[in-house]
């Protein structure tokens, strides 16, 4: 990791690094056993958080997925070959909570604290909101359709006024396969990239992944799950009123009115960015646990002209029932005709302005293929280019000031390219990028205090072809009144820079380099 001169950086916790006392550290030669998995820092870090509580600081990690290969070394091509291999790779995945301490060697977990909690794939949960109870989310273990075992996939993540952690569920359909390989499946599963082969093999162990077991299954996942941190006893609980899609992250704001408004992309391909505004007014020490089960869920229409709307998706708007909506959001949204993007990530509100930002990563289909529903994806407004390797950041800003304001108008703050490759065109770039500054895919998104924007890259790092040049994934920072844009970090080879978070005294960032290799 490089970092500018006059700041140091160090390891706060890696992969396998034990959580309490008396657990052995990871054996690098077989990856560990599901046992100590379970009381372990679990696999490849994203969005985080950081909590307090009386003198305690508790970091909330999300462990977005595994490597099989390096977490099963011992077995051939990282293949699972029994149910405990199955339960390792499930103890990997979730969340780590650990309270952290800076001390005279600087910042490490504290051991066996009160407040340390690993949440995995089989983690009982409660579904709630409009889903809860529907036909559509009960199955064999679950005939109520009311608690689910488990989260994964949790890429992004968001923080409530009232100090809960948002964790998002993102490409949560690779989990699922079927032992019949004929099965034919429902379009609505289709739309979400389920098939009848997965990426893990869960399914040859675990019946709950098996589609031909229980076709339901994957509806009670793709959501954003609330948690308390500060509290180990407590039930995370999924929040199905905000929809379900491939989460990136979760950015809150509270409008002057005291509603509670949320932004949220949809990471793949053509697919969509959303808003939910809850129903309900927050009141700081008021109960808060219906401001994330009843409200409106929007999708953002943009226009060629700069101006740009938030659709309601309501029964009259779709033709949908609020559940399917909630259920099958992509469907929704694809039926209001919404605006289909380059893969928004995670989204970002200045909180000096009444303004947000979204990362657009890259979209290689873009003018050549429609999305995942049929939806095509022409060329134009904050999609500018076609075959889209590089990506770009799109602002809005509600026009009445408002984030509860249905329109508004946009504008790219940067536009990815490569100035050095291509000095004119769509290919270079927009006027705040050069050759010290360069880079592709942003993805994490995060503003500090003082309203600068923290950018984070998940893209091409061969620094070959149309991104020589680049080098590795990075962090840079950008000043939204100028559009100046500079680089801070630079991660090790073969990484992704991402989940940015900061430690109470503002005096240290904690950032996530996941999936390093020589």
């Amino acid at each position: 990791v490089t970092v500018p001169e006059g700041y140091e950086w160090d390891v706060l916790v890696r992969w396998g690094q034990p959580m309490w006392s008396g657990v052995a550290d990871v054996d690098q030669a077989t990856g560990g056993t599901a046992e100590t998995q379970a009381k372990s820092f679990g696999d490849n870090t994203d969005g985080m958080a950081v909590f307090s509580k009386g003198d305690h600081q508790i970091l909330a990690v999300n462990n977005e997925y595994i490597q099989n290969k390096v977490l099963l070394k011992d077995r051939e091509d990282g293949k699972a070959i029994n149910v405990a291999d199955v339960q390792k790779m499930k103890n990997a995945h979730g969340i780590s909570i650990l309270e952290i301490e800076e001390g005279a060697n600087g910042w490490a977990p504290v051991l066996d604290s009160e407040f340390n909690r690993r949440i995995t794939i089989d983690t009982p949960m409660e579904l709630t909101g409009p889903v809860a109870g529907h036909e559509l989310v009960k199955t064999s273990a679950d005939p109520e359709g009311k608690t689910v075992l488990g989260t994964w996939n949790n890429c992004g993540n968001g923080e409530t006024p009232w100090g809960t952690y948002l964790t998002c569920e993102e490409n949560f359909n690779g989990y699922f396969g079927s032992s019949d390989e004929n099965q034919e499946l429902p379009a609505e599963l289709k739309r979400y990239g389920i098939k009848t082969s997965s990426r893990y093999g869960f399914e040859k162990f675990d019946a709950r992944f098996d589609l031909s077991k229980d076709i339901n299954e994957p509806n009670r996942h793709g959501y954003i799950v609330e948690i308390d941190a500060t509290d180990p006893t407590s039930t995370p609980k999924k929040r199905t009123a905000l929809g379900r899609f491939k989460h990136e992250n979760a950015e809150v704001v509270l409008a002057s009115d005291g509603r509670v408004v949320v932004y949220m992309g949809d990471d793949e391909r053509g697919e969509f960015l959303y808003r939910f505004v809850s129903d309900n007014a927050y009141v700081e020490g008021g109960d808060t646990d219906n401001l994330l089960t009843e409200g409106q869920l929007y999708v953002a229409k943009f226009n060629d002209d700069l101006t740009g709307e938030w659709l309601a998706l309501t029964p009259e708007t779709t033709g949908m029932t609020k559940e399917e909506i909630c259920i099958h959001t992509r469907v929704a949204a694809s039926a209001v005709g919404a605006t289909t993007m380059d893969r928004p990530e995670w989204v970002a509100v200045n909180p000096l302005r009444v303004e947000a930002y979204c990362a657009l990563t890259n979209n290689k289909n873009r003018g050549l293929k429609p999305n995942a529903g049929g939806d095509e994806t022409p060329v134009g407004g904050p999609n500018p280019r076609e075959a889209n390797n590089f990506g770009q950041i799109v602002r809005w800003r509600p026009e009445g000031g408002e984030h509860t304001d249905d329109g508004f108008t946009w504008d790219l703050y940067v536009l990815a390219g490569n100035p050095e490759l291509y000095p004119e065109g769509p290919l270079a770039g927009s006027d705040n990028i050069n050759a010290g500054n360069m880079f592709n895919s942003p993805d994490g998104m995060v503003f500090d205090s003082k309203g600068l924007l923290w950018i984070q890259t998940d893209g091409n790092y061969s620094n070959e072809g149309d991104f020589a040049g680049q080098g590795n994934n990075q962090m840079l920072i950008g000043d939204p009144a100028t559009g100046e844009i500079v680089r801070f970090l630079t991660g090790p080879q073969n990484c992704e820079v991402t989940g940015l978070c900061f430690s109470l005294d503002r005096r240290t960032a904690f950032v996530g380099i996941q999936h390093p290799a020589a």
